[in-house]
């Protein structure tokens, strides 16, 4: 399933959204407002300069040097090192301190982090027609990075751009981003992600099972549950955390 794959067709409201973000996250009912940053999709080699940096935090204890880094990574010379330490700094991925030597920090370092892909957009609206039900795009638009909490044990968990307002009163609103664990069953009321398989369509909404048809139900008193059969419905993903700017 994919929504806009591809940078190149991301709607322009969702492009250079880079930075600091607060995120709401509800969890067992409660509802929380802390930092995440959000990254343009990193080279290759930069997201090997992240592992290797977290890598060695964790066993050295201290930030590495940009000498390390240029032997741990195999990069050509210091400059290079540099460069992309600038791109990663630009992005949010770490901060630097000129003046030591082991001055590299990365944001949200020992709250525990996970770095998670953002795929493309969902409707939180009237569904919108893409391609085919496996088209989310594989390559990262954007990376987002949330306190490792956030994401707990859910495994595979990948972010989307919610484009509409059916789920409104959900604290899911439009611009914001939904973290989602890949599920193929939710339990009613559940928010997921959901694939309309003839229409080629995809939405965010609750999830009910009733008998044999399916009500994908908005969070919007203005707007009517989506009434489909259970045939034609495929659960992609429920919703473990929401993300929105603040300021």
């Amino acid at each position: 399933m994919c929504i806009w794959p591809g940078a190149a067709n991301l709607p322009n409201e969702y492009r250079g959204l880079t930075g600091q973000w607060k995120y709401l996250v509800y969890y067992r009912g409660t509802v929380v407002l802390q930092e995440a940053s959000i990254a343009k999709g990193l080279s290759q080699r930069q997201q090997q300069i992240v592992e290797f940096i977290s890598h060695y935090m964790d066993e050295e204890g201290i930030p590495p040097t940009v000498r390390d880094i240029v032997r741990g990574c195999g990069l050509s010379s210091t400059s290079v090192a540099d460069y992309n330490l600038r791109i990663l700094e630009r992005e949010s991925q770490l901060r630097r301190r000129p003046d030591i030597s082991r001055g590299i920090e990365m944001p949200g370092r020992g709250k525990g982090v996970s770095r998670v892909p953002l795929l493309g957009v969902i409707a939180a609206g009237a569904p919108i027609p893409v391609p085919d039900s496996d088209a989310w795009q594989s390559t990262p638009l954007e990376t987002v990075e949330v306190p490792a909490e956030m994401v707990g044990r859910a495994q595979g968990v990948y972010a989307l751009w919610v484009k509409g307002t059916s789920m409104i009163d959900a604290l899911v609103d439009d611009g914001d981003i939904v973290l989602l664990e890949p599920a193929r069953i939710v339990k009613n009321g559940e928010m997921a992600a959901v694939w309309l398989k003839s229409e080629k369509e995809a939405t965010l909404k609750r999830f009910y099972q009733e008998k044999r048809r399916v009500r994908l139900q908005p969070a919007n008193s203005t707007l009517s549950p989506i009434l489909v059969s259970s045939q034609n419905v495929e659960v992609q993903g429920k919703v473990v955390g929401v993300l929105r700017r603040v300021g």
